[in-house]
Parts: C-alpha cells; structure tokens; sequence
C-alpha cells in the first residue's frame, strides 16, 4: 500500500517560488496534500516526519534503527503518498481540527496523543516519547501538511469516504470472494501481505494476523474499513474518482477482513460514555440495546434510526 499513484483533480495553483507551497483552493475539489519534494531543503524536521510516515519501520519497528516499538507496518500502509490523498485516510484536518475533545477517550487530545494512538492501535506498539526527536517530526510533517487550512476546517476529502449503509448486514462469506478475487494477489491468500526484500518493510502489509493492526484501530470498525477501500484500492488501480468496488463489495470485505485474527488491545478505557459510541463500534457494552454482532456487522441503519428517535424524544422532554 506504498507509493501510490493520483492522476485526480489537484486542488492547487502553483506559485512562482521554486520549493514553495502551492496556494490551497478549498471549493467543491477534493483536498490534495502538498508533494513531499515541496518541502525545501532546510526544512530538515519536516522531511524527517515524513521519511518516518513514509519509512516508519525503517526507524521504529521490530528491526528500526531508532527504536524497536511497531509491528513492521508503515503510517503510510494506512495514510496513502504521505497522507495527502482524498478519502485515503488523510491529514489535511489533522491541524486544524486539534486539540479537540475525543469520545473515545473522554480527554481533550493533543496532536502527539493522536500520533500515539496510532502507534499503539494501527502498529500495535507502544507510545512515542512525545519530546522525542521522531515525534516532533511527525508533527512538523503535520503542520506542513495541514497549516494552510483555516482552524476547525475540514476540507471536502478529508478522512476517510462514508459510505450508504446496506440494507442488511455485511457479509464475511461474501468478503472472502471478493478477498480472493481483488486483494488476495497483493496481500496473500493468509493475509500476511508481502515483505520488501530487506526484511524490514511490507510492500504490501499484512491485513490480519499479529503484524497487522489491533482490535483497537480505526480500521477495525467496518464503516472505516469500508470507506477506504472503496476510494483506495486495489492499490495502484483505484482512487476515488476511479474505485473498484462496489459499496456492497467494500462492506463486505470489511466484514471478512475484520473477521479473522489479529491482536487484541484493551479497550477498557475507552468510550467511558458509552452512549458516544459509534454505530459500528463492535464491543459492548452499549447504551441503545442492539447487539454486539449487529454493532459489528450491522444490519446499522435501524440502530441510526432508534438513537434519532432517542434523541427527538429527549429534546421534547427538554423542552
């Protein structure tokens, strides 16, 4: 999941200054990050931040130069070209929406928190020291990325697509199919992925299995799961102007992958109002009576449903 390739829309006008940032155009075209060779030269902590999104476990995992603290994956396996691609898990609101109150933590969130809770969900590691040299270049990296969007922005593209629900629920058997018929080529028929030939990064990751990312990851829910497959992959050949999948496909190979093993993070700090919970958050307890297996894998527009009426209830209540 490295190095791909956009051939969309920029949302850009080019500046006469070599090395200098284009001029953000925050209309109806999707948010495209700067390209990293516009980071100029003395810019030396930016450039590392993103050489450590780019190279993550070249410096920090199982065999990193800086610290063995991830499972092998790279930032970039989840966040495509750097974190600047539309719908691709991007960071143009990183910096303008942060600090800000998180659900599910219940805390006001730093940026370095939520670098953090990617090392310790999506790479399954272990925290960065927030003063460290590797952290203070991932921030920068970030500022470079999204200083240009105005404070509480969230540029059209951001994040990750959100997709129709299905009118049912998502299906794992039929995941597997399109597993086998679209994915398997890249990541394996037992969902290791592909290691580079240095034994030290994936060309490919693993999307299962104790290398990959924890029950704790944004990924693990199905919607995050579904809404970037469907404008992400199959890596190389799809973006969202040009996707893939189906929605019913994208659900469903949300299903499947989330189906099978991976490590398991204690999530018992989490959501301390569990009424904040998302539709698909797949562990209870929950505060709307479905069930685990329909918080998983849905069927979530009746869930949507019960917490709307809940919440007109309340409101004729109040008043």
């Amino acid at each position: 999941m490295l190095f791909l390739f956009f051939a969309g829309i920029l949302a850009v006008v080019s500046c006469g200054d070599e090395g200098a940032k284009p001029v953000a155009v925050l209309d109806e075209t999707p948010w495209r990050g700067w390209n990293k060779y516009q980071i100029k030269l003395e810019d030396s902590l930016a450039r590392y931040g993103r050489e450590l999104i780019e190279h993550t476990a070249r410096y920090l995992g199982p065999k990193g130069s800086v610290a063995a603290i991830s499972n092998g994956m790279n930032c970039q396996n989840c966040h495509l070209d750097g974190g600047t691609l539309p719908w691709a898990n991007n960071y143009s609101a990183v910096v303008s929406t942060f600090p800000k109150f998180r659900d599910r933590s219940g805390t006001l969130e730093t940026i370095p928190k939520r670098v953090n809770d990617c090392f310790e969900r999506s790479l399954n590691g272990k925290a960065l020291d927030t003063s460290s040299l590797e952290m203070r270049a991932i921030v920068a990296y970030l500022h470079w990325i999204g200083d240009d969007i105005a404070k509480g922005q969230k540029p059209k593209g951001s994040g990750i697509m959100e997709l129709p629900f299905l009118d049912r629920a998502a299906d794992p058997v039929n995941g597997k199919a399109v597993y086998i018929a679209k994915c398997q080529v890249c990541h394996g028929a037992d969902g290791q992925g592909q290691q580079a030939a240095d034994g030290i990064e994936y060309t490919y990751p693993p999307l299962w299995g104790q290398h990959s990312y924890n029950t704790g990851a944004g990924l693990f829910r199905l919607s995050r799961f579904a809404g970037y497959v469907k404008a992400s992959m199959p890596f190389g050949v799809a973006d969202y102007l040009n996707p893939q999948l189906t929605d019913e496909e994208a659900w469903d190979l949300a299903a499947f992958v989330n189906a099978q093993p991976r490590p398991k993070k204690d999530l018992s700090a989490d959501w301390p109002d569990i009424s904040k919970k998302p539709l698909d958050h797949p562990f209870g307890p929950y505060a709307d009576g479905f069930s685990e297996a329909q918080h998983k894998y849905g069927p979530f527009k009746p869930i949507q449903d019960a917490r709307k009426q809940k919440t007109v209830e309340k409101k004729g209540q109040d008043f």
